[in-house]
């Protein structure tokens, strides 16, 4: 049984990595068994745990134990989106023993913290914070139901707990660290926590770093200070002191805002990020230089080793089959869900990641003339899956998802696959011979699917964002969309713009090259596959958060 009255990480650490690290998140994607997670923040979050592990740091990861996850994603009679919730349970997880309050309403609200051993899923020590207790009313206990509820008073009282009830958790858990690491502004309620602890914002500022996921306005939340005063989100400062501290008056809190204004360090995920936020945050006083650490994933967690092990040895007829291994085993997952077998010869796209407007999911299919055309082409057939979750409140997008799920009943070469969680985006990557990424530049912040994928022998066709930037060079690693002035034309103007580049890039490089010149696409695939090994794999990442970071 753990010891967690004075809790130390429990392997031996790597002297370069020893200065201590709590590490907040609202998800963590760590395994396919443990759904506490929706998308790319989780994601993110379960690579830098497997990296801190991998590379013995001295870290502890902070969250939520989210009763029924996000959701599950299931289907209505006729196919279309049906968002589910389901209890979970899960053995693995251990029982810390500590329960504590914390103050919601002006009301004590229990909460109870778990604990996922790193030896369970290879991952640093991850500490979980539930409200579903006995001592609690009905009311509090559904505090920790649903990651990212929909009412507004229930999301703050989530941040809370884990802002709030994290440091806490810290404090019995006596392990003192040294850096206090928000992942994203969820957890910005543990800084006036912290500020009763330190006695000062000067001493808060040596001890907290923070990472802005997202230029979009949904990602930076605002809220009205009188609300978050009734809710106790202040810990017992006053508005007049909160706006003091955080330099905001008016009635409008902005989290992000107050979190960089509480940051010693500050970071965007990745160079373009950078830049946008520095664009985006920088007439404001009193915040650090925002930098960038561009995001990565764990790549012995993603990573096909056959599949590189041939590329290796030079092994073109043993690389070649994996990948037709791969796509089959792949496809008999998409046959289970829509009763459609794809054939492994032929060129397959995948678009998967969580169905958010900006992200454009459905932007090939926009001209269904043309779609058409695309999908009846026998000369150089094309097959295309679809899957992601949509925020289950987020009609928009689950309209999207609805109409592609109309749209594939007319072709037997379109699947939509539901319930895209850690194990099926592993699978569709795997079938994937195109990751096609296609966000409105420059609204995706790092957007690092197509990593994964590429770990997988895909190759990468996107827009120009995000990590993209970085990685991309033209018909060598990947095949990117050229930017159209995003500045001056109309959204409507930029997406029949991107649309035409990416048919025109589709019909006259990436199909061609596929099936009439298999070497060229095999240099392709391998040289994504190499190119993406070092450089965006998390290790890199969870090193440069200590050297520019924690420092």
């Amino acid at each position: 049984m753990t010891d967690f009255k004075s809790y130390k990480v429990p392997y031996e650490l790597d002297p370069e990595y020893s200065k201590s690290v709590a590490y907040f998140s609202m998800e963590f994607a760590i395994h396919q068994p443990l759904k506490i997670y929706s998308g790319g923040l989780g994601f993110l979050s379960g690579s830098h745990l497997r990296s801190a592990y991998e590379l013995k740091q001295n870290l502890i990861g902070i969250g939520i134990l989210w009763k029924y996850g996000y959701y599950d994603q299931g289907r209505n009679q006729d196919q279309t989106l049906k968002a589910e919730w389901y209890e979970k349970t899960y053995s693995f997880l251990e029982d810390t023993g500590i329960k504590f309050q914390v103050p919601v309403h002006n009301q004590p609200v229990w909460v109870k913290a778990w604990y996922l051993p790193p030896t369970t899923f290879n991952s640093a020590p991850l500490f979980l914070l539930s409200t579903d207790v006995p001592e609690n009313d009905y009311l509090s206990q559904t505090i920790t139901h649903r990651l990212y509820d929909a009412d507004t008073a229930a999301k703050i009282a989530q941040t809370m707990i884990l802002g709030i009830g994290g440091a806490m958790l810290i404090d019995h858990l006596n392990f003192n660290p040294e850096v206090y690491h928000l992942n994203e502004a969820h957890a910005l309620s543990g800084a006036f926590y912290l500020l009763k602890k330190f006695g000062s914002k000067e001493e808060l500022k040596k001890r907290l770093v923070f990472t802005t996921h997202t230029p979009e306005e949904a990602g930076n939340e605002k809220h009205d200070y009188y609300l978050l005063n009734k809710m106790s989100f202040f810990y017992g400062h006053s508005i007049e002191e909160v706006q003091q501290l955080t330099g905001m008056t008016g009635s409008v809190f902005n989290h992000s805002l107050a979190a960089l204004r509480f940051a010693r360090d500050a970071n965007g995920v990745s160079k373009l990020h950078g830049e946008v936020s520095r664009r985006m945050w920088g007439s404001y006083p009193d915040i650090p230089e925002i930098q960038s650490i561009t995001n990565a994933q764990n790549w012995k967690y993603w990573a096909d080793k056959p599949l590189y092990h041939f590329m290796e040895e030079g092994d073109n007829v043993g690389f070649d089959d994996r990948k037709m291994f791969l796509k089959k085993r792949a496809f008999e997952l998409v046959a289970d869900q829509t009763g459609k077998i794809f054939d492994p010869s032929i060129l397959t796209i995948v678009w998967a990641r969580r169905f958010a407007a900006y992200k454009r999911p459905d932007l090939i299919a926009q001209d269904l003339a043309r779609f058409q055309e695309l999908m009846e082409n026998s000369e150089h057939p094309l097959q295309i899956i679809w899957a992601g979750k949509p925020y289950p409140m987020d009609y928009g997008a689950i309209s999207v998802f609805n109409s592609l799920i109309h749209l594939s009943k007319r072709f037997d070469n379109v699947a939509v696959c539901v319930d895209y969680e850690l194990s099926l985006s592993k699978r569709l990557k795997q079938a994937s011979d195109v990751w096609l990424n296609n966000p409105r530049v420059p609204r995706e912040a790092s957007g690092t699917s197509g990593m994964s994928a590429s770990m997988n022998g895909s190759v990468n066709f996107s827009t120009d964002d995000g990590w993209i930037c970085e990685f991309a060079k033209h018909g060598e690693n990947s095949f990117v969309v050229p930017q159209a002035d995003y500045h001056t034309l109309s959204v409507q103007d930029q997406d029949t713009q991107d649309l035409d580049h990416l048919y025109e890039i589709l019909k006259n490089e990436i199909l061609p090259t596929y099936y009439d010149n298999k070497r060229k696409w095999r240099d392709i695939v391998q040289t994504g596959m190499h190119d993406v090994r070092h450089e965006f794999d998390s290790n890199r990442m969870a090193d440069e958060y200590y050297k520019l970071m924690y420092r």
